[in-house]
C-alpha cells in the first residue's frame, strides 16, 4: 500500500513538472514527464491528456489524438479532455468532428455557457488556420 502511495506522489510530481514545461513552451521536455507519470500510473486519464497536450504543442497531431484518445476511454466524462480533443480537431481543420468533441464536453460541464464560448474561440481560431 505504501509503495502505491509513493507511485502516486511521484506520478503527481511528474505531471506538474510537466505541466510547468508545457506552460514554458519545453513541449519535449514536458513529455517526457508525462511519459514517465504514464510509465508510473497507466491508468492516469490526466496525464494522457496531459501527454495530448505536450505533443500537440510538437504539432504532432495524430500521437495527440491518440492520447486524448486514450484519456477519454480511461474517464470518458472529463470535460476537459473532450474540449482538448475538439481544439486538437479544430486545428486539423476536422470540424465536423471538432464540433461533435466540443458538444461532448458541455453535455458533461456544469456551466455549458463557458464551454460554448471556448467552442466558438477554438472554432475561429481553426477557421484562421485554415
Amino acid at each position: 500500500m505504501a509503495a502505491a502511495a509513493g507511485n502516486d506522489a511521484l506520478m503527481e510530481d511528474w505531471q506538474e513538472q510537466g505541466r510547468l514545461l508545457c506552460q514554458a513552451g519545453q513541449y519535449g521536455a514536458a513529455l517526457q514527464a508525462f511519459d514517465r507519470a504514464i510509465a508510473l500510473c497507466p491508468a492516469s486519464s490526466a496525464a494522457w491528456n496531459n501527454r495530448g497536450n505536450a505533443l500537440s504543442g510538437l504539432k504532432r497531431q495524430a500521437e495527440a489524438l491518440a492520447a486524448y484518445d486514450k484519456a477519454i476511454a480511461l474517464q470518458p466524462d472529463d470535460h476537459q479532455v473532450w474540449f482538448n480533443r475538439g481544439r486538437l480537431l479544430s486545428e486539423m481543420l476536422a470540424y465536423g468532428n471538432a464540433m461533435e468533441s466540443f458538444n461532448r464536453a458541455i453535455s458533461l460541464q456544469a456551466d455549458p455557457l463557458y464551454l460554448h464560448v471556448r467552442e466558438e474561440i477554438a472554432l475561429k481560431q481553426g477557421w484562421e488556420i485554415g
